[in-house]
């Protein structure tokens, strides 16, 4: 399930949340947030969480079991033996588990698990998860969970994706693999997830699809510290947050920078998304990938700086490709899947001093059942049987349109683009924003060969720029890398983009 920019490339609302005014890159990778500076224009409200976590009950709430961290083990087995829907308060301290790598907490429905100021949950590098099992509507808050060492796509709280957790004040860091998993129903708010070895939270679950997800008030910071796309070159497995078949997700008013890669990458059958109110900054790579998934509101968010590190590096190389700061990559509107939306919108966005900007993609060798589908063994939401998508039926409606995850019907409109290049340190290959595809040559049955993939998403699939405002000397991509456009050639037939949008390319600084 890993992302493929290029075709030549084959096979390839809390009560105690704080706000605080955005800022600039503020923070590195490994280290707290550090104090905001003054806000651009357009900037938005942000969840600063890591540098001063609000504090839990110094006293344990009637009926709570507590929990004395004196004592090795002791969480594990008072959990164990007690009913559901228990209260467990861990008193200030370090708390440890038995030494054991598998020796970690079971809870039972219902159960809760508050830290007093200064309670946490150490794994000393000898356990691999905190929080595992399959019990429904767990609460774990006011809790520093750190130095588990999870697998590689294991997670350390939530470890079985269980349904309905309930995960806020909470501080997650320095752990091995995800921080944290996710499942049905589940709310992740005001909390911290930092310098996680791989993401901060993997939404993935084992079986079934993960629905009614929210993540609201976080601020994510530092992720991947092991480096996973480097060690496993493509593998498309890292992030700030990776989320995978989530029907049903609201990320809204997260901090989400400084994490090496993406900072949210939506991948494979995603649907029904709303990311909003969100500041995205500083990340490695791309704030936001959204690939082979569908229908999604993406607005009021500020994304700024992103993508130094990967689009300069892949420009070095002399790649040609719009490496891009938001990147929707086989990913459109689709009316026959339900969700709040039947499109892709995009709006009411600030775009400021990133490498590039959006990137429409669409790969025209990948398809449900192709040896170039990265997402081994998916089909699309509409294709249910990959087995159905081969010659010759392929070839006819509907297969010849449903076998396909299509970038058709984005509305990109009101949003505000801004490039000073002395800013970005760039001369080329920053500045661009981009709709096109592949020359299709794969596999030899495929019935998407030629150009008609980049005509199609170019031209017929309804995807729409218009209404912006571009400040800086912004440059567009149309149909394939080759095509550089000016702002009149992009709004002028055949392209017809942008209508009603302005471009000032001395006011970018």
């Amino acid at each position: 399930m890993v992302i493929k920019w290029r075709n030549w490339a084959l096979p390839v609302a809390v009560a105690a949340l704080v706000l605080v005014t955005a800022t600039g890159c503020v923070s590195t990778p490994g280290a707290p947030a550090a104090e905001p500076s003054a806000a651009p224009s357009g900037a938005r409200s942000v969840a600063r969480v890591c540098a001063k976590p609000p504090a839990g009950p110094a006293k344990a709430p009637a009926g709570a079991v507590p929990v004395d961290p004196a004592v090795v083990g002791d969480l594990a087995a008072k959990t164990k033996g007690n009913p559901p829907n228990t209260t467990f308060w861990l008193r200030p301290g370090k708390h440890r588990l038995d030494p054991d790598r598998y020796a970690q907490v079971i809870p039972k429905k219902g159960d809760r698990y508050l830290g007093a100021p200064g309670a946490v949950l150490d794994g000393r590098r000898k356990n691999q998860y905190a929080f595992g099992g399959t019990a429904r509507d767990v609460t774990i808050s006011h809790l520093t969970v750190q130095r588990f060492v999870a697998p590689s796509d294991e997670g350390v709280v939530n470890h079985d994706s269980a349904d309905g957790w309930v995960i806020e004040h909470a501080t997650i860091q320095d752990n091995s693999g995800a921080g944290l998993m996710a499942g049905a129903r589940q709310r992740l708010r005001a909390s911290c997830l930092r310098d996680n070895g791989q993401y901060g939270m993997n939404a993935y679950k084992a079986k079934g699809r993960i629905s009614d997800l929210v993540v609201e008030g976080n601020e994510i910071v530092g992720n991947n510290t092991g480096d996973w796309e480097r060690r496993r070159k493509g593998c498309g497995c890292t992030g700030g947050i990776k989320f995978w078949a989530v029907n049903g997700a609201d990320v809204r008013g997260n901090w989400v920078h400084d994490n090496r890669g993406t900072g949210l990458w939506a991948d494979t059958n995603n649907n029904d998304f709303r990311i909003e109110k969100n500041v995205l900054e500083a990340n490695d790579g791309a704030a936001l990938i959204y690939e082979t998934s569908y229908n999604a509101v993406i607005r009021n968010n500020t994304i700024r700086r992103n993508n130094w590190v990967e689009g300069r590096r892949e420009a070095e190389r002399g790649d040609n490709f719009p490496y891009s700061t938001v990147y929707l990559s086989e990913s459109g509107g689709e009316p026959r899947i339900k969700a709040r939306t039947d499109k892709i919108e995009i709006y009411r966005n600030v775009l400021e001093n990133n490498w590039s900007g959006i990137t429409l993609w669409e790969n025209a060798d990948r398809f449900c059942n192709s040896p170039a589908n990265t997402s081994s063994g998916d089909c699309t939401l509409l294709v249910r049987d990959t087995d159905r998508c081969a010659e010759p039926a392929i070839a006819k409606a509907p297969l010849y349109a449903d076998c396909r995850w299509k970038t058709q019907r984005v509305d990109i409109h009101d949003n505000r683009f801004v490039l000073d290049k002395s800013v970005v340190k760039c001369t080329v290959k920053c500045d661009r924003m981009a709709v096109l595809a592949n020359y299709g040559t794969y596999p030899d049955w495929s019935p998407y060969q030629g150009e008609g993939v980049a005509e199609a998403i170019t031209h017929k699939q309804h995807n729409r720029w218009h209404d912006n405002v571009y400040l800086g000397p912004w440059q567009f991509v149309a149909q394939d890398p080759s095509r550089v456009l000016d702002f009149g050639q992009w709004q002028i037939t055949p392209y017809q983009q942008d209508a009603g949008s302005t471009l000032r390319a001395r006011d970018g600084g």
